[in-house]
């Protein structure tokens, strides 16, 4: 027999449905057991429309990074870059202090997606969440965060990667 023969297919599945005809039914009892494991109709349609939860990692933060030399490259920065790291995506920011608390802004590299949004939380919650659209090229601003720690969420789709907290001001010297 070689696994390309049609036959043996057929044959196959002519035995199975000898089998399935010859074995008898498992008692009712146990037939509503065994669907009374399984969530219900409605319960998998809300399983389906679920949202996928993904956390994000840092992958770089300028202000951790060691200074390289005594250059004039090398003197602090106010503006902090970070990126962190998701499956199929990165995201950019960038925080500076402004007249006004700090402007946070960023850009979603990876796929992109219409109707995607970043939500910022601060931590612990609050005030409510302020939500941005991505621009076309993925890209969101916040102005005037108060110094502080914040959850910033990226909604795309039936995902949400959140990045972990992020601390905005300046960096403890």
């Amino acid at each position: 027999m070689t696994p390309t023969d049609d036959s043996n297919d057929d044959a196959f599945a002519r035995q199975l449905r000898r089998a399935v005809r010859a074995l008898p039914d498992a008692p009712e009892s146990l037939q509503r057991r065994a669907i009374g494991l399984w969530p219900q109709v409605g319960a998998l349609d809300a399983v389906g429309a679920a949202v996928r939860r993904i956390v994000a990692a840092l992958s770089f933060d300028s202000w951790a990074a060691p200074a390289p030399s005594l250059a004039m490259r090398s003197a602090a920065s106010s503006t902090r870059h970070l990126v962190f790291t998701a499956p199929g995506r990165d995201v950019d920011l960038r925080t500076v202090a402004a007249r006004v608390g700090f402007t946070l802004s960023g850009q979603v590299l990876g796929p992109d997606e219409s109707g995607a949004t970043v939500e910022l939380q601060d931590e612990p919650a609050s005030q409510p969440p302020v939500r941005v659209a991505l621009d076309d090229l993925g890209a969101f601003r916040f102005d005037g965060v108060p110094r502080g720690t914040y959850r910033l969420t990226l909604c795309v789709g039936a995902e949400q990667i959140e990045l972990p907290p992020l601390d905005i001001g300046e960096p403890a010297r």
